[in-house]
C-alpha cells in the first residue's frame, strides 16, 4: 500500500479520535477506557508541541493511522528521551504503515539530536510488542499489573530503541 505521511493538523481531529477510539473500545492498545470525545482532539496536538507529529495516508485520502513523539519527562534532565505513540486504523495494520511512521519519527528524532524513544505499551496488546522489538526496541522494563481493563490485569511494558 503506497502511504503519505503528512504534519498532524488540528483538521485531522475526526479521523485520528475514530482510530484511537477503535482500540479505546475493544482492545488494550490505548490505555482509554472509553472513548475519547471530540474536544480531546487537541490533546494529541498538545502533547506532542515542538516533536514531530504525523498522519499516514492512503491513494483515496483516507487516514490509515498517526504517530508522534512527545517528551518523556518534562524536567530537563530527560530533555533528550522522547516517547512514541503509533495508533493503525483497524484493518489496515501488517502492511507497512506502522514501520514507515515509525521510521519517519525515527528519522525526526535523529535530527533533533534526542538519543532515545521510549514506548509504553500493555502486556497484552502482544502485536505491539513485537513490532517494537522486531523494529529495534528492547524490553527494558515492565510494571506488574499497572493497568486494569475490560475486567483484566495487565504490564506496562517499557521498551527502548537508542538512536
Amino acid at each position: 500500500m503506497h502511504i503519505v505521511l503528512e504534519p498532524l493538523t488540528e483538521g485531522d481531529g475526526p479521523e485520528i479520535l475514530d482510530i484511537f477510539n477503535y482500540y479505546a473500545e475493544h482492545s488494550f492498545a490505548a490505555y482509554s477506557l472509553s472513548p475519547l470525545s471530540v474536544e480531546m482532539a487537541g490533546m494529541f496536538l498538545d502533547v506532542s508541541n515542538g516533536y514531530p507529529s504525523v498522519v499516514a495516508r492512503n491513494e483515496e485520502g483516507l487516514a490509515v493511522g498517526f504517530g508522534m513523539l512527545r517528551p518523556y519527562s518534562p524536567m530537563s534532565a530527560f530533555c533528550a528521551t522522547c516517547e512514541i505513540t503509533i495508533f493503525l486504523k483497524n484493518g489496515f495494520t501488517g502492511q507497512g504503515t506502522g514501520k514507515a511512521i515509525l521510521e519517519h519519527l525515527v528519522e525526526e528524532a535523529t535530527e533533533m539530536g534526542l538519543s532515545s524513544i521510549l514506548a509504553s505499551i500493555s502486556s497484552l496488546n502482544e502485536g505491539s510488542v513485537r513490532f517494537h522489538l522486531m523494529n529495534g526496541f528492547h524490553e527494558c522494563g515492565r510494571f506488574r499489573d499497572a493497568g486494569e481493563k475490560f475486567g483484566r490485569k495487565f504490564d506496562v511494558v517499557y521498551c527502548q530503541r537508542m538512536l
